[in-house]
């Protein structure tokens, strides 16, 4: 596992960090200078030998939104907490009506984009490269590089879209990708309340709870770009962990790589279950916050991505809503309609800022994220 690599304040190892990061380039500028050889700051020990792959015959669970609305709510509820995570086919009927570009040339332009970006000429990809994230839009490796035990394989452009959007946004993100960015965001809204209506009546409150909640007002982009590698079992595109937020809509290419941990209800065994990519589909999973908010009768699952061994990258991109009302006045934890005497709360309430507070001090591995707010 990655937490057992070379500690975090390992001598040498913080300035091998800073010239990493000074180079502005991120890990594709590693295989665009030759690197033969993965360097020792990315290697995990044994990184996928923790536990063994389900049969390829194991799948998550599909939903079709084109199905009527009590099937497909009967099935995004049952596959939240069976699996926390399914394919999502005809999200099409998500939109509001028909729009231009057409939904099958979605998400596919976007993916592309995406690629353009990184494969830009390092010195045109450089300037929107760093770490901080006031502007809104920022380009760089590993948004835990100085935290994780080991660095991951993959450069990632990152996009504030909500709740406090800055008024110049759009002029921020690197032109080769604006608009197709700004199109996929829609879209992915429009595919997130949809979902959170399934999930909504799913746990028995009618449609408009989650959206109610805000739920789909706080919105992150995270552009993942993850180069070939020269040593695929050395290191890995993203190590085990759960997604903090309510939800998240992830688009994804040809590639593979994506894997979610599941036990078998039957005998108990546990397995790392590849999620191969489904033309037309999109990849649905639940967060840290709808466990919380659901009083985990909807379940936030482990999920990593290793690395592939074709010439070709990997392209992804996850949109990950979480409520959008953040005052200090404005407690969040399960949602009282779920709680009784007989189901008392499995979570204490807590801030927006005290939750992203303490997801934001510790690497993307941890598990102690759930844990604080446990009571």
């Amino acid at each position: 596992m990655a937490s057992a690599s070379l500690p975090a304040s390992a001598p040498g190892r913080a300035a091998l960090l800073k010239a990493f990061d000074d180079t502005r380039t991120g890990v594709r500028g590693l295989v665009e200078s030759g690197v033969s050889s993965v360097p020792e700051l990315f290697r995990h020990p044994d990184p996928y030998g923790s536990l063994p792959l389900a049969p390829p015959t194991a799948s998550i669970p599909l939903v079709d939104l084109s199905l009527p609305f009590p099937e497909a709510a009967a099935a995004a509820a049952s596959a939240a907490r069976t699996w926390g995570f399914f394919h999502l086919v005809n999200h099409q009927h998500a939109l509001p009506s028909p729009a231009a570009p057409t939904a099958d040339e979605y998400p596919a332009r976007a993916l592309a984009a995406v690629r353009a970006f990184n494969e830009l000429p390092a010195a045109e990809r450089a300037p929107h490269y760093g770490r901080g994230v006031d502007g809104g839009v920022n380009y760089s490796s590993n948004v835990d590089l100085y935290n994780s035990p080991a660095a991951s394989w993959r450069d990632t452009i990152q996009i504030l879209l909500g709740p406090n959007r800055r008024p110049d946004l759009a002029d921020r993100i690197p032109p080769v990708c604006r608009d197709e960015l700004l199109e996929w965001e829609a879209r992915a809204t429009a595919v997130a309340r949809a979902v959170m209506e399934l999930l909504s009546e799913g746990l028995g409150l009618g449609r408009t709870a989650l959206e109610d909640a805000s739920c789909c007002e706080g919105k992150v982009m995270a552009c993942h770009y993850y180069p070939q590698c020269p040593e695929p079992e050395r290191t890995m595109g993203i190590v085990p962990h759960t997604d903090p937020g309510v939800l998240t809509v992830l688009a994804q290419d040809g590639i593979g790589g994506l894997q979610v941990k599941h036990q078998d209800e039957d005998d108990g065994r546990t397995f790392w279950v590849d999620v191969k990519p489904v033309p037309g589909a999109l990849v649905i999973n639940v967060g840290d916050l709808l466990q919380i908010m659901s009083n985990e009768k909807y379940t936030s699952v482990e999920h990593r991505v290793v690395m592939n061994t074709q010439e070709e990258p990997r392209v992804s991109i996850a949109v990950f809503f979480s409520p959008g009302k953040r005052g200090d006045s404005v407690f969040y934890g399960p949602l009282p309609e779920l709680v009784s005497s007989e189901n008392p709360p499995k979570y204490r309430n807590f801030t927006m800022s005290e939750f992203y507070g303490k997801f934001f001090s510790r690497d993307l591995a941890s598990k102690a994220l759930l844990d604080h707010f446990k009571l």
